[in-house]
C-alpha cells in the first residue's frame, strides 16, 4: 500500500495547530512509521511480548512525561501532547498505553503528589526510560467501582505494611516502581513500592486476545515494609488516583483517533485497488457511505480533543469534559476499526493488515480507565444533578 495519509477534513494543519504542534506530530509519525510498524507484527504473534529495545528511543523523542515540567521531562502543551498519542496509537494501543502509564500514571502522581526527594530519585530516570513505572489502583473484584479497595496500608511504627493484590496493570513485570494506592485508617494513600520489596511479586496475565503487544500484570503484596518516605506525601482520598486518571484518560482521547485514522487509511487504500464485480470497492455506495461515516466521526473526535486540549492548557479542564471525549472517541474509533475490518473481507482477518488489531485493542480501550457506561453515568449526573440509581 502507499505511505499513510492522516486525513485532516477541515485543514486543522493550517489553522489550529502550531508549528511545535505540528513538529511533534510528525516526528512522532515518522518514528512509528520507520521504528515501530515494522515491529509490531511479531510482537501481537507472541502473547504480551512489548518491544523493550525501542524505550531508550522513545525517551530520546520525550515521549515519557512529556507534559510535565522539569526533572528532564519536555514540558510540552496538552495538545502536543495529545498528538503524540495519537501518533502513538496509530502505531498500536499498546505502544500508547506504554508511555501514557509511564507518564500519566506513574510520572504524574510523583511530579503532583510527591516530595521534592521522591521527585528527583525517580523522575529524570523515569523520563530518560532508565526507570518504568506502573500504576496500581484495579483489583479483582473491583474496576470502576474503586471505592470497593481491598488493598490495606497499615501503620507499623514510623512506616507502613501494604497488603493486598492488584490485577489488569499495564507493565506490572517491566515496572521499577509501582504507585501502589491503599487504603488506610485516614483514607486513600498513595506509596512508591520498588520491585526489589520483600513480599511484593508481579506476574504476567497471559492468553489475552486483545493488548497483546502489552504487558499486563497482577500484582501482589503480602506484608511488604515501606519507609514512611515511600508514601506520597499530598495525595489524600480518591481524588488521588481520580486525578491521575484524567490526565490517562485525555491521552487516550487523543490516542484512539490515530487508532481509527490507521484504520480508515487502510480501507481506504485497499478499496480502491480491490476490484468487485467490474469496478473498485471503493466505487460502490454502501462503501462510500461508510467512508463518508468514519471520515466525518474522525473529524468531529479531532475538534472535541483539540478544544478540549485547548481547555486544559489554558487551566479551566474539568474532568467531565474528558469523560466525554473518551466515552465518545473510544466508541467512534471502534465503530470505525470494525467498518475497516469489515472492508477488508476475509483479508482483514489476517496480520497483514492492521485494522482487526487495533478493533481488538480498542475492546479493550473501550473497558479500561473507566468503561463507556461509567463514562455515560457520569455525564448523566452532570447533566442532571442527580446520581443514578
Amino acid at each position: 500500500m502507499a505511505a499513510y495519509q492522516s486525513p485532516d477534513f477541515l485543514h486543522l494543519d493550517d489553522n489550529h495547530y502550531s508549528d511545535e504542534e505540528r513538529m511533534v506530530r510528525d516526528s512522532v509519525r515518522d518514528w512509528v512509521s520507520r521504528e515501530f510498524l515494522p515491529k509490531i507484527t511479531e510482537h501481537v504473534r507472541q502473547d504480551g511480548s512489548f518491544p523493550m529495545e525501542l524505550v531508550s528511543q522513545i525517551a530520546e523523542l520525550g515521549m515519557f512525561g512529556a507534559n510535565l515540567k522539569g526533572y528532564g521531562c519536555a514540558g510540552m502543551n496538552n495538545v502536543s501532547y495529545g498528538l503524540l498519542m495519537q501518533e502513538l496509537e496509530r502505531g498500536d494501543s499498546g505502544l500508547r498505553s506504554f508511555a501514557s502509564v509511564q507518564g500519566s500514571l506513574c510520572m504524574y502522581p510523583i511530579h503532583k503528589y510527591g516530595s521534592e526527594e521522591q521527585k528527583e530519585e525517580w523522575l529524570p530516570g523515569m523520563a530518560a526510560g532508565e526507570k518504568i513505572g506502573c500504576f496500581g489502583l484495579t483489583e479483582p473484584d473491583f474496576g470502576s467501582f474503586v471505592t470497593g479497595m481491598a488493598t490495606r496500608a497499615e501503620r507499623k511504627g514510623d512506616g507502613w505494611v501494604l497488603n493486598g493484590t492488584k490485577r489488569w496493570i499495564t507493565n506490572g513485570t517491566l515496572a521499577d516502581i509501582s504507585i501502589i494506592w491503599a487504603m488506610t485508617d485516614d483514607g486513600v494513600r498513595g506509596f512508591l513500592v520498588e520491585k526489589d520489596r520483600p513480599g511484593f511479586e508481579a506476574r504476567d496475565i497471559k492468553g489475552k486476545f486483545s493488548l497483546r503487544a502489552s504487558v499486563t500484570s497482577e500484582l501482589f503484596l503480602q506484608d511488604v515494609e515501606l519507609p514512611e518516605a515511600n508514601r506520597l506525601p499530598n495525595a489524600k482520598g480518591f481524588s488521588g488516583p481520580l486525578s491521575c486518571l484524567t490526565q490517562a484518560r485525555y491521552g487516550i482521547a487523543w490516542g484512539v483517533i490515530g487508532a481509527a485514522m490507521a484504520c480508515y487509511d487502510e480501507a481506504l487504500q485497499y478499496s480502491k485497488d480491490r476490484i468487485v464485480q467490474g469496478g473498485p470497492l471503493a466505487s460502490k455506495q454502501l462503501t462510500q457511505q461508510k467512508f463518508a461515516i468514519m471520515l466525518t466521526e474522525i473529524t468531529k473526535a479531532q475538534l472535541m480533543a483539540l478544544h478540549v486540549g485547548r481547555i486544559k492548557d489554558a487551566g479551566n479542564l474539568e474532568p467531565v469534559m474528558v469523560s466525554m471525549i473518551k466515552r465518545n472517541n473510544v466508541d467512534i474509533a471502534l465503530q470505525i476499526a470494525r467498518e475497516a475490518r469489515d472492508l477488508l473481507g476475509a483479508n482483514g482477518i489476517v496480520d497483514d493488515y492492521q485494522s482487526m488489531r487495533h478493533m481488538m485493542n480498542l475492546e479493550t480501550v473501550r473497558t479500561y480507565e473507566g468503561t463507556h457506561d461509567i463514562h455515560t453515568l457520569i455525564l448523566g449526573e452532570h447533566i442532571t444533578g442527580m446520581r443514578a440509581l
